[in-house]
């Protein structure tokens, strides 16, 4: 070989191990997709320096253009639909889903929101928007037990049941974390953490005094199943304080249950200035500087405020916190964030092709339509007086101050939609041209003697009233600016105006059909307008499709199906002290008193018939699923979805719930058909916190199973016996 090609040899050598050695440099591991999500999390971690990463310890991240950090605000809201971002599909309020009891059609709700929400985000990151609303990590669901009906936010949960609570939520994060082996197609966030629900006016300072028992077998109950079934990417601190903590610096929840104990993985995110509070209205710390290192330390990784982005390096330079422990924090949220793929090859990432046409389409809206006819409860239906013939009426008023409105129809946390139809609308496009429809606004929320259209429903065949409450009357403290008591309500009333309109309206309209439709997100005292009305529906807030799901049921093209996650107490002096958060006199579970309404309550216009299949197990151990096989018969004239209800009743052990949901069930039964299924409960499922020896037990004795389509209706039930 002679010199000089030797030397061509040695200078392209050189030149492959120059370029070999640039690309190693310039190949980061934390941009190399083929690697493990923990090393490319650990080398981002390493290259920043320290007020780096405090920067991006805020909800408001801040960019590291040097290493391709996007500015990102992780304030993002979902509850029943893209929320807050413009046009998006409106889905019924979270209390209306809870009242479907259809865990696979609320999964199906959600993986539209999450394909809505995902194009919304590529839309802004393709014109360079980086906004607050339009990213990928939502704060929701709320799965906080309604257990007091005070509480103006429990339209945003499931109701008052931990077990339904638990099925409803985790479907929801399911389906919108989607079912990708490496992507989030988005980040959910299970909230309030914990033993959260009202009162509003003092969310920033109360302290929730509860036992062991209350907490793991209420509070904590759906929590666990998110993070240890749904896997649930983020969980949210709540406001107040639990046994004297603050909940945002509470390491016993927040580290020893919630990682140690359940295993969570993700991050945690504070409420919105929740870590002000700390130290201004709970006044458990000096200042911000200390609640930095005392939230972070806690377990806290993300800041919805800015203590943690202007007050933890100061925590660093007193020795309060130290910088491994900042880092521990910023890798729970970069690794959320390389979940999402933001780091990524968009073309890597699955739902990068999301577009304008995957927002609020066709097939969204008929979702829509559907939930929002799945949600509505018939509470009262006289004589048979529902479902209407169209051919049989000539002419309709549509009345009261909700039948038009925007509110009742959105609830809160909701997007903005050119199609939503509310009441009127949806009755006078059911019944088409050829037939005649007033409308009236008939009363507002105060005036109890100037009333309108009640003359002029007496020469209509049919009136169909809309009243009940609104989100300005019950909602989040500022949110419900008409609301007396923060956004929560202080009894059970429906507006004085609306009982004193109804009573003119029956009088006006004498012996013609009134159905009286109620909006709210929260039981109300239905037994003042029920002398005036032939039939009512509970609408809820059931979203843009809310008109047009109304009249499909008033019409009959659906059976009413949706059945009360929360029970209808006779008065609020059937229920405890608001502030009191013992469930001793709560809910269906611990309150066995008199009820307008009981948990579980829906009628429909078919009938049904259960009968036990086969032979029933009567002994079982702690490894055991109780296994029940039974016929659902649809005994009536009309197709309709049945909502078993399995509840369990537990031997006669002190604090053991009078009742207890445990399986649901929704099926559909032709005229005339038959559909059976099978109940299963796993033994474990009956388990009771001990509180002497501080974990789960199942109690030895005999239980009973009751089948039925409420928390009152026993239609089946079989004893059996849990051994040791």
């Amino acid at each position: 070989m002679t010199t000089k090609l030797k030397q061509h040899l040695y200078s392209l050598l050189f030149l492959l191990l120059a370029s070999a050695l640039s690309n190693a440099q310039d190949k980061y591991i934390y941009k190399d997709p083929s690697q493990p999500i923990d090393a490319r999390v650990k080398d981002l971690v390493t290259r920043l320096t320290i007020e780096e990463k405090v920067s991006l310890l805020g909800y408001q991240s801040k960019s590291v253009p040097r290493l391709g950090i996007p500015a990102y605000n992780w304030w993002n809201e979902a509850l029943h639909g893209v929320a807050r971002a413009g046009e998006a599909t409106i889905f019924p309020q979270a209390i209306g889903m809870g009242a479907t009891f259809n865990d696979s059609l609320l999964k199906q709700v959600s993986t539209v929101i999450s394909t809505e929400a995902r194009a919304k985000y590529n839309l802004a990151i393709a014109q360079n928007r980086h906004l607050q609303y339009m990213g990928l990590t939502f704060w929701t669901p709320n799965i906080n037990i309604f257990r007091d009906p005070r509480w103006g936010r429990g339209q945003e949960t499931y109701g008052e049941d931990p077990y339904l609570t638990a099925a409803m939520g985790t479907a929801f994060v399911k389906g919108l974390q989607g079912n990708d082996p490496h992507y989030l197609k988005a980040s959910a966030t299970a909230k309030h953490f914990a033993v959260h629900s009202g009162p509003e006016a003092t969310r920033d300072y109360f302290d929730a005094v509860v036992d062991e028992k209350d907490l793991r077998e209420t509070y904590l109950y759906a929590f666990h199943a998110l993070v240890t079934d749904g896997k649930v990417e983020s969980v949210m601190s709540a406001y107040n304080s639990v046994n004297g903590t603050p909940n945002s610096i509470n390491k016993y929840l927040l580290t020893d249950i919630l990682r140690k104990e359940w295993g969570f993985k993700g991050h945690v995110v504070t409420d919105c200035g929740a870590l002000d509070d700390v130290y201004l209205t709970h006044k458990s710390l000096p200042g911000p500087v200390e609640t930095a290192a005392a939230a972070i330390k806690a377990g806290v990784d993300l800041d919805c405020s800015s203590i943690l982005q202007n007050d933890a390096i100061k925590a660093v330079h007193q020795g309060l916190l130290t910088e491994k422990e900042i880092d521990e924090a910023l890798s729970t949220l970069f690794r959320t964030e390389f979940r999402l793929g933001f780091y990524d090859d968009p073309a890597l990432v699955p739902y990068h092709r999301y577009g304008a046409d995957s927002v609020h389409n066709a097939g969204h809206v008929a979702l829509a339509r559907k939930a929002a006819q799945q949600s509505m409860v018939l509470l009262k239906n006289d004589n048979n007086t529902l479902p209407f013939k169209k051919s049989n009426i000539s002419s309709l008023m549509v009345i009261g101050p909700n039948a038009a409105a925007f509110d009742p129809m959105v609830a809160n946390y909701h997007g903005t939609s050119d199609k939503v139809v509310n009441f009127v609308e949806g009755i006078t496009a059911a019944v088409g041209p050829g037939t005649r429809v007033e409308y009236d606004q008939g009363c507002d929320y105060k005036d109890t003697t100037h009333f309108g259209g009640t003359w002029a429903a007496g020469n209509t065949d049919v009136t169909i009233a809309v009243i009940g409450l609104s989100p300005v009357l019950e909602g989040e403290a500022g949110d419900a600016f008409l609301s007396e008591t923060g956004g929560d309500k202080k009894d059970l009333s429906l507006p004085k105006s609306e009982i004193a309109f109804m009573k003119a309206l029956r009088k006006s309209v004498r012996h013609k059909p009134i159905i009286a439709v109620v909006t709210s997100g929260s039981d109300v005292d239905i037994d003042a307008i029920a002398p005036y009305a032939d039939a009512i529906i509970l609408a809820w807030y059931p979203g843009e499709q809310g008109g047009n799901a109304l009249a499909d049921l008033i019409f009959g093209d659906v059976s009413p199906s949706g059945h009360l996650p929360v029970t209808f107490y006779k008065a609020i002096s059937n229920v405890p002290d608001y502030k009191n958060y013992s469930m001793k006199g709560r809910t269906y579970r611990y309150y066995n008193g008199l009820v307008q309404y009981p948990f579980g309550f829906g009628l429909s216009y078919a009938s049904f018939e259960y009968v036990m299949q086969g032979e029933f197990k009567t002994k079982y151990k702690l490894t055991d699923t109780i296994s029940a096989k039974i016929q659902v018969k649809n005994t009536g004239k009309m197709n309709g979805d049945e909502v078993v209800q399995a509840y369990i009743e537990y031997p006669n052990v002190e604090r053991m719930p009078v009742k207890e949901l445990k399986s649901f069930k929704r099926v559909p039964v032709p005229i005339g058909g038959m559909l059976s299924l099978n109940i299963k409960i796993p033994v474990k499922e009956l388990q009771k916190w001990d509180m002497e020896n501080h974990r789960w037990k199942v109690y030895p004795g005999n239980y009973k199973l009751i089948l039925g389509n409420n928390s009152k209706d026993e239609k089946l039930d079989r004893v059996f016996r849990v051994n040791d």
